[in-house]
This record gives structure tokens, C-alpha cells and sequence, in this order.
């Protein structure tokens, strides 16, 4: 036989203000609760910061606070993952201000879950403060003259957005626990603007009190009510629809590397790829690397390039070690492979770091250049920009017997679309060519 839920709140006294519609709120969510006799375990009551987030410690559901604002994203969140939950967002018109945008895509996409907004105008827990929803000409503590902002509709807002189930009243409603209970029950994204008073702050300075409140509400010209109610796919649904035939695959096919080459490398080695948007830096230095692993090394790499396309510096550094890499900086590079002057002053540091020891593979029109490095010009002339990388750093892996060069071939067979990697294969084949001497 299923229990009966006399109420679902537990017995800690609420902490509000005296006169503080808060508690007629909440009250009214315990009367909702009741009347839908909803499993308390498959029910989570979402809150953020400020008095409204108090609220989810006084119920006997699952409960969830965090931060100002954020409180949409959890409650999203939350919805995705377990789409049966009743995932219930309690927050105030501080939270909406701070966390508008979340408000208006968890209302765009139609997301299962019910806000009730408690709208008192300030905010209440730092001292009164001007909010959002303040009304023209409202007096808080940072608009002693009157607040000169026209007041954000939440409602008309989040309706214009398309939440599918809308709702405008005050805390003194007697509908309240049926409009609330309503809002629960709606397949998609509900919202109650619930306008009450903040006895604290904005009551005694603006003599707000249940008449003038709804008088407030004609006065500005807002609407009442039911706004918007309507229906259309609920998003966590839709979303599982759409990917069923997905669950419990894996998103990426996993594709091991069997080491079948064999190197002398004993030592790990650290290279610096200083190139330019274009020369296709990074697919390199992935190719540098797979083809590491292919020669039974371990292999690391980190890439930087500005957020433009086809302009800037284009940087990869990489490392390659027959032992395993736990530290994936370079500060004083082994090899440093300069090809371009925006990738050279973009790793400036790691240029002045090298020293005798290393080795600076760099392309003859760069030069000359001040170095303590081993300096092998590089022969570009004939290589194209977007081949440049990949000749390059195949006549340094020549060049410094790093692993066989059909550890590199293999690598672009693998990564590359078969007409592509053929284009590289043969560009590779005389790289060594491009070593001007050394």
C-alpha cells in the first residue's frame, strides 16, 4: 500500500524575517506537495544564494544549493541526467539578475523543471540592495532617490523565450498551492513569478503591503495568472529520444597503438615546434608523436595558437621519452624547430634557454640568428606552406635518428584520409634533402 505524505516538511523552524513572505511560499509548496503525493526521493528542491536559498533545508526531499545564479544550471543538470525527478529551482529576482541567461535557455529548450521565483525587488540578504525587478521610482539602499530602471517582466521574459507553462500572482494567492502543484505536474519548462515582501528592507521603505502590492502589479501594467500555457517537447526527453540508439556505446571508437618499430632513443627528448597559422603545426607534432608511440616511446604534447584562423603564431611542444611522462612542460627545449617569425617570438624564452647542447633546425631565410645552439639550416624554398611542418620535422627526426622514419610513414597512414596521407607520404620522401649541411 502506498504511504500517504502528510507533509514533507521536516521539523526545523524556517529562519525568515517576521512578516517575511517566504514562509507563505514555502507553506504554499508543502500544500503542493501534499496534494500531488509525490515520492519524496525522486523530488529535488534546488537553491542559490540569498534568503530564498535557505528554503531547501526545511523539506524532507532530496535538496541541492549552490551558487548565486546557478541554480537553473544544477537543476538542468539534474533533469538531463534522471529525467523522471521532479526538479523544483526556488530562487529570488537576485538569483534571475545574476543568472538571466541560464534563465532563458533553460526556457528556450523547453527543460522539465519548475522555478518559483520569490520576487520581493531587492536583495534581501546583503542589506536591501536594488535588484532586477525593482520598480521605477522603488527606494533600496543603493537608490535613495528612486530607481531609475524600468523593472524586468521574468514572466513575459521567460514566455517570450518559450517556457511552455507561465504564471504571475503574489504569495497571498489562495490559488498558490494548486498553481504550484500545476507548474510540477507540466512536461517542460514552468515558472512562477510569485511578487511578495521583504519586510526587511523594501517594505518599510517603500509602505508596500498586500494591497499596495497588487496595485503595484496594475500599476505597471502586468498581467496576471495563467501567461502562457502550452505544449511541446519536453528537452531531457527529446534528448533521450534522439540518442537512445547512442546509450551505452562509447562516443569515440577506442583505437590502441601497437608498438613495431624499434629506436635507440635512451633519453627523453624535448622539441619545440615555433611555427605559423597554416603550416600545419599541430596535426605535425600529433603525427611526431603518434609515430613515437608506434616506436614503443611515450609521448606528450601541448599546443598554442592564438583564437584567429589562418593568422599568428601556431606553437607545439613535444616530448618523447622511452619512460613515462609526468611533467609536460618545456622550459630548455633538445631540439627547437623554427619555422616561421610568429611562432619564434611567440617561444622567445624557450629560444634564449638553449644552450650548446641543443639543437636549432631552422629555415635558411631566418637567418642569421643569435644562438649558443647547434644551428641546421633548413632549404624551404620548394616545400609548401602547408607541407612545411611535416618536411621539416621529418628531416629533424632524420637528422637526430629520434625513431625510423616508417614510424612516421605509418602514423600519417593512420590519422590521414588515405588520398591525403599519400600527398604527405611523398613529401616526406626527400626530406633529408632540406638540410642544408651539419
Amino acid at each position: 500500500m502506498k504511504a500517504e505524505y502528510v507533509t514533507y516538511r521536516n521539523e526545523s523552524p524556517y529562519p525568515f524575517c517576521p512578516g517575511c513572505s517566504h514562509t507563505l511560499i514555502l507553506d504554499r509548496l508543502n500544500a503542493a506537495l501534499g496534494k500531488l503525493q509525490l515520492d519524496p526521493h525522486k523530488v529535488v528542491i534546488v537553491t542559490d544564494i540569498g534568503c530564498s536559498g535557505l528554503s531547501d533545508q526545511y523539506f524532507k526531499t532530496n535538496a541541492f544549493h549552490g551558487l548565486h545564479g546557478r541554480a537553473i544550471t544544477y537543476a538542468s543538470g539534474m533533469k538531463l541526467a534522471n529525467p523522471e525527478l521532479k526538479v523544483i529551482v526556488i530562487m529570488g529576482d537576485g538569483g534571475c539578475g545574476i543568472g538571466g541567461h541560464h534563465l532563458l535557455s533553460a526556457a528556450r529548450r523547453n527543460i522539465g523543471i519548475s522555478v518559483l521565483v520569490l520576487n520581493n525587488f531587492n536583495y534581501g540578504m546583503t542589506g536591501g540592495q536594488h535588484s532586477v525587478t525593482t520598480p521605477h521610482g522603488g527606494i533600496t539602499s543603493t537608490t535613495r532617490l528612486g530607481n531609475l530602471e524600468r523593472p524586468l517582466d521574468i514572466a513575459r521574459t521567460v514566455a517570450a523565450n518559450g517556457a511552455s507553462y507561465v504564471v504571475r500572482t503574489t504569495a497571498f494567492d489562495k490559488e498558490l498551492p494548486n498553481l504550484i502543484a500545476e507548474a510540477i505536474l507540466h512536461e517542460g519548462f514552468s515558472l512562477l513569478d510569485i511578487w511578495e515582501l521583504c519586510a526587511a528592507y523594501y517594505v518599510p521603505n517603500n509602505t508596500l503591503n498586500r494591497r499596495t502590492l497588487e496595485d503595484l502589479i496594475t500599476r505597471l501594467e502586468m498581467r496576471t495568472g495563467v501567461i502562457q500555457k502550452e505544449e511541446r517537447d519536453e528537452y531531457a526527453r527529446a534528448y533521450r529520444k534522439q540518442t537512445a540508439l547512442q546509450i551505452g556505446k562509447p562516443t569515440l571508437r577506442s583505437k590502441s597503438l601497437e608498438p613495431h618499430f624499434k629506436t635507440g632513443l635512451d633519453h627523453p627528448i624535448r622539441i619545440v615546434i615555433a611555427g605559423a597559422a597554416g603550416q600545419k603545426v599541430v596535426s605535425t607534432a600529433a603525427l611526431l608523436g603518434t609515430g613515437a608511440v608506434l616506436s614503443g616511446l611515450y609521448a606528450t604534447r601541448r599546443d598554442d595558437y592564438p583564437v584567429t584562423v589562418m593568422t599568428g603564431h601556431s606553437v607545439s611542444e613535444v616530448i618523447l621519452s622511452p619512460e613515462e611522462i609526468f611533467y609536460t612542460g618545456i622550459e630548455q627545449p633538445d631540439l627547437f624547430l623554427g619555422l616561421a617569425p610568429e611562432g619564434m617570438k611567440f617561444s622567445r624564452r624557450q629560444f634564449a634557454a638553449l644552450t650548446e647542447r641543443s639543437t636549432l633546425y631552422i629555415r635558411r631565410d631566418l637567418l642569421p640568428i643569435e644562438t649558443r645552439a647547434r644551428t641546421i639550416p633548413l632549404d624551404m624554398g620548394r616545400v609548401s606552406k602547408k607541407e612545411a611542418a611535416i618536411v621539416a620535422v621529418a628531416a629533424m627526426l632524420h637528422h637526430a635518428d629520434l625513431y625510423p622514419m616508417p614510424a612516421l610513414q605509418e602514423a600519417i597512414r593512420l590519422k590521414q584520409r588515405p588520398e591525403i596521407a599519400g600527398e604527405t607520404v611523398r613529401a616526406i620522401e626527400n626530406s633529408s634533402k632540406v638540410i642544408a649541411f651539419g
